[in-house]
């Protein structure tokens, strides 16, 4: 029998002046976490990204929970996504994406 994976929701605060297609912004988190801890490490993160809006600077996703860390790490070395300056703060985690919405409408 498979255990089910418990999974964290990370909502993330981007710090910049530029703006960023989802696209470009899921790139620059992958790419974060690949040259932090390569392609094996970067796999074992289950890295997803739920929701993101750059008109409010604001990107919820979600990664598995043994990663939870990793992926914190990898966040906070980001200085740049793509050619333009950013930095990637995670303001609040949890297990429910319910819940995430309720501790960051608090803020």
């Amino acid at each position: 029998m498979l255990k089910r994976t418990k999974r964290r929701y990370l909502a993330l605060d981007v710090d910049s002046a530029e703006t960023f297609e989802p696209k470009e912004f899921a790139d620059g988190i992958w790419s974060a976490v690949t040259r932090l801890y390569g392609e094996h490490g970067a796999s074992q993160t289950g890295l997803v990204m739920i929701h993101c809006d750059m008109e409010r600077k604001f990107a919820l996703i979600r990664v598995t929970n043994a990663a939870s860390d990793m992926v914190r790490a990898a966040l906070a070395t980001i200085t740049k996504i793509g050619d333009k300056p950013a930095s990637i703060h995670v303001i609040a985690v949890s297990g429910t994406i319910k819940a995430l919405q309720k501790r960051v409408k608090q803020r």
